[in-house]
Formats: C-alpha cells, sequence, structure tokens
C-alpha cells in the first residue's frame, strides 16, 4: 500500500486527531471538525481542543453549525496560501471550508509534469470544487477548464484565481454536470493531456443529474480514455474521499485506459511530528507510456 507523501504546506498543520475528529491550524485560525476516520485517542489535552477557535457540531445528515471559543460572533472569511496560490476559506454548513489539504500530494505531482516553456498543454478538472488544482496548474503552464455542478463554488474558485493574481482567460469555467461534459466534448473529439476526478459518493448536476459513484464512475471514466491523449506523458489522477472502495479498485479501472504506469494508494495529512497519519481517501494515478508498437 502506498501513502502518497504530503509536501510541506506552511499555513495548514494537523495538529491532533482522535474520536472521530481532527484539529487542525489553517492560517490564523484553529478548527475542530468531525472526521469518521480518527478511530484512536487524541494526544493533547483536552484544553487544546477546547481552546479550538472554531468547532463544527453535527445535527443531522445534511449538515450542522459552526460554534465558536471565546467572543467571537461573525463566522470569518480568510486567505492561505501554497507555492504562490492563494484561497479563501470560510465555514461552510458541512463542515468544509473551501480547501482539502490532503491534494497537495497531488498538486506537487502535476507540478513536476508541468508543460514545458512554449509548448500548449490541455487539462480537464472534473468536480473542481473551489478551485485549488485547477489555479496551481494554471500558474504550472496548462490550459484548464475547470468543471463544476454548483455555481456558488464555482464562483468561490474564479475568486481565487483573483486572489492568486491569474489572468481572467487562465481557466475556463464550466457550471454542468461531469459526465454530461464528459460526453459531449467525447462527440466534439475533443483531447486533454491531463484529466483530474476527485469525484464525491453522492450529487447533483445543475439540472438535477443524480451522481451515485458506484453506478455512475465507469461510465465517466470510459469517456475520460476517450478523452485522455494518447501522447507519453499525458496522465489522469482519480482521487475519492469517504468511498469504501480499495484502491485496487481504482487501479484496475485504470488499467483500461492501455499502456502506461498505474499507481495506487492513500492520500493522508501527516499530524504533528509525521509520526501518525490522518487517512483522507484513495488516489490513483495513470501515466501514459510509449505507444505499443
Amino acid at each position: 500500500m502506498t501513502v502518497f507523501t504530503h509536501p510541506a504546506f506552511e499555513d495548514y498543520a494537523l495538529l491532533d486527531s482522535g474520536r472521530g475528529e481532527k484539529l487542525e491550524r489553517m492560517g490564523k485560525w484553529v478548527v475542530r471538525r468531525p472526521d469518521p476516520q480518527a478511530l484512536w485517542e487524541p494526544r493533547l489535552p483536552e484544553t487544546n481542543w477546547l481552546a479550538a477557535d472554531w468547532s463544527f457540531a453535527r445535527e443531522n445528515d445534511r449538515g450542522g453549525r459552526w460554534e465558536s471559543c471565546g467572543e467571537l460572533r461573525l463566522k470569518p472569511e480568510w486567505e492561505v496560501g501554497w507555492q504562490g496560490a492563494r484561497f479563501k476559506l470560510k465555514l461552510t454548513p458541512f463542515k468544509h471550508v473551501g480547501l482539502f489539504p490532503e491534494q497537495a500530494s497531488n498538486w506537487a505531482w502535476f507540478q513536476e509534469r508541468g508543460p514545458a516553456p512554449g509548448t500548449h498543454k490541455t487539462m480537464l478538472n472534473l468536480f473542481g470544487y473551489t478551485g485549488a488544482a485547477s489555479i496551481l496548474a494554471a500558474q504550472s503552464g496548462w490550459q484548464v477548464t475547470h468543471v463544476d455542478a454548483a455555481k456558488p463554488s464555482l464562483n468561490w474558485a474564479a475568486e481565487n484565481a483573483q486572489l492568486s493574481q491569474l489572468p481572467n482567460r487562465a481557466i475556463r469555467w464550466i457550471c454542468d454536470d461531469a459526465s454530461a461534459f464528459a460526453a459531449r466534448e467525447v462527440r466534439r473529439k475533443r483531447r486533454y493531456d491531463a484529466i483530474l476526478l476527485d469525484p464525491p459518493h453522492y450529487g447533483r448536476g445543475p439540472k438535477g443529474e443524480k451522481w451515485q459513484f458506484e453506478r455512475d464512475i465507469s461510465g465517466l471514466l470510459e469517456s475520460c480514455r476517450q478523452l485522455l491523449s494518447p501522447d507519453p506523458g499525458s496522465f489522469l489522477i482519480l482521487s475519492t474521499y469517504a468511498i469504501g472502495y480499495s484502491p485496487i479498485a481504482f487501479e484496475n479501472m485504470l488499467r483500461e485506459f492501455g499502456n502506461g504506469t498505474i499507481e495506487s494508494g492513500e492520500l493522508a495529512i501527516p499530524e504533528g511530528d509525521g509520526s501518525r497519519l490522518l487517512p483522507c481517501g484513495f488516489c490513483a494515478r495513470f501515466l501514459c507510456g510509449p505507444r505499443a508498437s
């Protein structure tokens, strides 16, 4: 089992985890959130947890509320940075804050494979959410098409692009159902040199389209197989969170892409001194090899 290396992230730290929660520093705030993977005991005293600036209290399956420590009243919006990009964070009713630090290993991986100066390489980011991957890819020279079904997420991503000082046309923003968009791109005979996929377990498109991972992932990957350029060095990254499957299953699906190399494993965030890891989902990467003779 591979655990993908988590690069340095100055504005983020996992301070502690356990009893179904995690304690994180994100820029200037410390937040306490549920995490079902943290089945062990916390290491820090309870006073550290109680001192979190904001704590998330789940109310039902649809979400919950944020509670402040002390006299904080207004829910904050603040910024963090990574590798020259800037991201706005805010407290949502679904415990998320607009950034998934465990994806930093994938960000670093595709940055290492960025286009050579003077070349034109395209990337399709499906389920792009608030745009961290798209922004970092654009800064690395990729021509990015960013797709998300939620207009608020697209607006958030575009705001992050402005904070990161990207030109207005650096990223093509698309509000659409990921599967529907990919199928249309196949009919248009489009090709991409890189594809990023980070689908949820369940989701809805802008027209009420329903997404269910186990039912729909195979069809979407078939569209992506046709969209991915066969040139050596082209790649696809598939990652997921809170889905009860194995990285081996992901690897088997990506073998259908043909000649190339595949690595699969877990995304994880190191806690404190790094001696304990918090698992944050599965990931598989396909890197296209030389064309078969």
